[in-house]
């Protein structure tokens, strides 16, 4: 071949004993093309440049791929779709690329467990989504489904890029069906380490869990200033989409950590406890911890008064392989404490009234944000465990027009459907409708425990004696009768709604020996296409 040939090699050994012909290596042109890869290798290695990247370590905030490093396990990132680029041409944008086009995407192991992810690169063009840069995450949403893998998104955007028009637009939408679709087959959480704003908050929105950053991180559909200039109300962007906003007021958030390495170690440290897919049952990881360890101090743990408050969190850490719990949700709906652990070594979901904020009772926000986690807990086959001291649902017209009835069905709708194992202990009250929404042998429980300090019964003994007592005027005296009748496990025993009074100091021992047998539960619902839940 001709020198001037792209084919052309500088020299080629041909051996007759072997008939095989051993290049010297190389073509004219894989120089160049080599050179051009490196090129643009280097190119998306630093993003939208070193000044952008700067800037943002100046706010506090890791870059797309340093959070990578932080979050997977040590070399074990591989990149895919490095060189993509977009292809818009409108308002100049055909002059300016950036390789990879703003979004880090790829797969990698966290704690040697096989994930995908996609990490939003605020030094190119604020990371704003294009067509290709969705594209991009479709794929590996597509791949996460095919093999059964966690998904995680870093979410760091200014929303869609206004010059790609509806092409931005169709990208979100895009994702959004594939959110939709990993639902309840592989566990998909989102981090907020930035900005993440307009329609790209429903990403965030449909996956399982969503953590923020405090300080840097903001999720909301519209901005202060279109706020400003719809409402005329001032409000700053931490006011209005801020952690402590979504954490505390709104729901929309399961935590907020202090900063971004923060964040990526609590979410290694949360993978932990979750299952790869919807096929596999709960992990099950060796623990130090004796499965028949008796715990003295819950025999004391609940007061003598009825009306006396106390830490359900204490009890959950008692009971809990080494007190390791990660909890969901702390700063919203404190009257309700859902969370992983632990037991024997195997997850399990927690669930458990908090006497200490509104004695407990359930209100709207306690049954959603109840509702959400234990359906979780079923998707992925994770046993559930409700701790319950609760006096009822709370009484009020903010909380009857706000929609009691319908939101506290979510949480009996929930626990009801689950198919996985289900245990309850009554620490102390059960009373009401609450008695049965939280996990009775009514709605299918597996196992029911009372303490000896538990009280079952319609409602509390002064307002029952109010009612069925009125006009007596004896009502101290009616009023233990009551208490002597019906403010004790043993009704509820006789009737087989329980299925034992233990002493609270046995409850490791026999929760651990009822999950053991119930690994190898199997329930199943009639066939439907989907329950009608009431949202």
């Amino acid at each position: 071949t001709s020198p001037g040939s792209i084919y052309y090699c500088e020299a080629v050994v041909s051996t007759q004993s072997t008939g095989k012909f051993l290049p010297n290596v190389r073509s004219a042109t894989t120089s160049v093309v080599l050179e051009r890869l490196e090129k643009k290798k280097q190119e998306a290695l630093l993003g939208g440049g070193q000044h952008r990247i700067d800037a943002q370590h100046k706010k506090g905030k890791l870059t797309a791929r340093e959070r990578i490093e932080v979050l997977l396990d040590e070399g074990s990132f591989v990149e895919w779709d490095q060189l993509v680029e977009h292809d818009c041409t409108d308002w100049n944008m055909d002059k300016t690329h950036f390789a990879g086009d703003g979004v880090v995407t790829g797969t990698g192991t966290i704690n040697g467990k096989q994930v995908f992810l996609f990490s939003q690169d605020f030094t190119v063009f604020g990371g704003s989504l294009s067509a290709a840069y969705a594209s991009k995450i479709c794929k590996i949403m597509d791949h996460a489904e095919m093999v059964g893998a966690p998904l995680l998104g870093l979410n760091d955007s200014g929303g869609a890029r206004i010059q790609e028009g509806v092409a931005s637009l169709g990208g979100y939408g895009d994702i959004f069906l594939r959110n939709v679709l990993l639902s309840g087959v592989v566990p998909q959480i989102s981090l907020i380490m930035g900005p993440c704003a307009g329609g790209a908050v429903y990403s965030p929105a449909i996956t399982d869990f969503t953590f923020m950053v405090k300080g840097t991180s903001h999720m909301f559909i519209t901005g202060p200033d279109v706020v400003k200039q719809v409402t005329n109300e001032a409000v700053t962007q931490e006011e209005l989409g801020g952690s402590g906003a979504h954490c505390s007021t709104s729901g929309c958030a399961a935590g907020a950590c202090e900063n971004d390495v923060h964040l990526l170690l609590q979410t290694r440290r949360l993978m932990e406890f979750l299952p790869s897919n919807n096929k596999e049952k709960a992990p099950i990881r060796p623990s130090t911890d004796p499965a028949d360890r008796e715990i003295h101090a819950l025999d004391n743990i609940v007061p003598n008064s009825p009306i006396s408050p106390y830490d359900i969190k204490h009890i959950v850490e008692f009971l809990v392989d080494e007190g390791d719990f990660f909890e969901i949700m702390p700063d919203y709906a404190k009257n309700i404490v859902v969370g992983f652990a632990r037991m024997n070594g195997e997850t399990v979901g927690i669930v458990g009234n908090q006497p200490l904020v509104a004695a407990g009772c359930l209100d709207i926000n306690a049954s959603v944000k109840g509702a959400r986690f234990v359906r979780f807990c079923d998707s992925f086959n994770i046993p559930l465990i409700i701790l319950e001291d609760v006096p009822g649902f709370l009484p009020g017209t903010q909380q009857e027009h706000g929609g009691i009835i319908k939101h506290g069905a979510k949480l009996l709708y929930a626990l009801a459907e689950a198919t996985v194992p289900k245990l309850t202990v009554i620490t102390r009250k059960a009373y009401g409708g609450a008695y049965v929404v939280m996990n009775s042998k009514h709605i299918r429980a597996d196992v029911n425990y009372a303490w000896p300090s538990s009280e079952i019964a319609v409602m509390g003994s002064k307002g029952a004696v109010a009612i069925i007592c009125r006009g007596d005027p004896d009502l101290e005296k009616r009023e233990q009768e009551y208490i002597d009748t019906f403010a004790n496990p043993f009704p509820t025993a006789k009737k087989g709604f329980v299925d034992d009074v233990i002493m609270p100091r046995d409850t490791r021992k026999r929760l651990c020996a009822d999950l053991k047998w119930l690994r190898n539960k199997s329930q199943k619902n009639p066939w439907k296409k989907h329950g009608n839940i009431p949202l």
